[in-house]
């Protein structure tokens, strides 16, 4: 008799393989003058657990069944894949589009938690995530791994300081089932 792999092991060891992939296409994605400060991380098991019991408890204290219904995703999901951003970094091009008249005014400016995440952001780290983000949906869709980019997996990543340097984090949970369970979430 040959040996086998059954279905859900098999499937199960392809998403965290998609997922390792994710995270390379995250690294590799163009990135703002070069300079590389996005975060990445794969978390599963007892550990994805961890970030669906966070949402719960932010969709408690904040009254929002949107958390509700993203932290079922993710109990739903094999892995979440994590990228964040250090976005308090400038790249000094003095645009202003964060809001100060120039980097160094920015570099000055206190940067806080506000309710999700810190700020304020370079709009060119925000855009490297981004595109970071793109880059790794695209390789899990490319390897028909279902996925979602979700904010609120961030804001519960960011309230377990799962990148610790990161000031903004998405999430993005990765599944194989007969249907996608990120789009049709409507229950």
């Amino acid at each position: 008799m040959s040996p086998t792999i059954e279905s859900e092991k098999g499937e199960r060891g392809a998403i965290l393989d998609a997922a390792k992939l994710m995270l390379i296409a995250a690294r590799t994605a163009p990135k703002t003058a070069g300079v590389d400060d996005i975060m990445t991380s794969i978390v599963y098991g007892e550990d994805k657990n961890l970030i669906a019991n966070e949402m719960d408890k932010i969709a408690e204290d904040r009254k929002s069944e949107s958390f509700r219904r993203d932290a079922r995703n993710v109990r739903d999901s094999e892995a979440v894949v994590l990228i964040g951003v250090r976005g308090t970094k400038n790249i000094g091009l003095n645009c202003a589009a964060c809001g100060y008249k120039d980097c160094q005014e920015f570099n000055k400016a206190d940067k806080k938690l506000g309710t999700d995440f810190v700020g304020p952001n370079c709009i060119f780290k925000a855009l490297d995530l981004g595109i970071a983000l793109g880059s790794a949906a695209k390789t899990a869709s490319t390897l028909n791994v279902d996925n979602r980019i979700m904010y609120r997996v961030g804001t519960a990543a960011m309230k377990l300081n799962l990148l610790p340097e990161a000031t903004v984090i998405m999430g993005v949970p990765v599944s194989a089932k007969g249907k996608s369970i990120y789009f049709d979430r409507s229950k």
